[in-house]
C-alpha cells in the first residue's frame, strides 16, 4: 500500500453505519478497500476513465417478433464488432430473449453501442455495467 494517498472523511453517522454493514456484507477487510470499490464502481463509465479501456456487459431483454428488429440488432452489433468480445442469449419463452453482449472498450464506444441497442422497438429492458480493467 505504498502507493495510496490518505485522507479525512466526514460521514453522518448513519452513513458510517451503513458503510460498515456493506464493509461486512461484502467481507472487505476494511473501510478502506470497501470505500475503494464503491468509487471505482461509481467512475467506471465516467469521464475519469475515458482514455482507459474497460470491460463491461450489456444485458438485454427484448422480444424478437418486432418488426426488423433482428436484422437492425445484427447489423449494429456488426458495426461494433471491435469491442464485442462475445454474446449469449436464452429464449426466456416464446416472445421474450435475454441476451447479454461482453464488451471491452473505451466507456465512450461501449455507452454509444448500448445507447443504439437500448433504443431499438423492441427492446423491454437493458443495463450497461461497465468495470475498469
Amino acid at each position: 500500500m505504498s502507493n495510496v494517498a490518505r485522507f479525512g472523511v466526514s460521514l453522518k453517522p448513519e452513513v458510517l453505519k451503513a458503510l460498515d454493514d456493506y464493509k461486512d456484507k461484502k467481507k472487505f477487510a476494511n473501510r478502506s478497500q470497501a470505500i475503494t470499490f464503491i468509487v471505482e464502481e461509481a467512475l467506471a463509465g465516467q469521464a475519469h476513465y475515458s482514455n482507459r479501456e474497460v470491460c463491461g456487459a450489456l444485458v438485454l431483454v427484448y422480444d424478437h417478433h418486432k418488426t426488423d428488429f433482428m436484422s437492425k440488432f445484427v447489423s449494429i452489433q456488426h458495426d461494433y464488432q471491435s469491442i464485442i468480445l462475445a454474446s449469449q442469449h436464452i429464449h426466456v419463452d416464446h416472445h421474450n430473449c435475454l441476451e447479454t453482449i461482453t464488451l471491452r472498450g473505451k466507456p465512450v464506444k461501449l455507452q454509444e453501442l448500448a445507447d443504439m441497442i437500448l433504443s431499438l422497438k423492441g427492446i423491454k429492458h437493458g443495463k450497461l455495467v461497465l468495470t475498469s480493467l
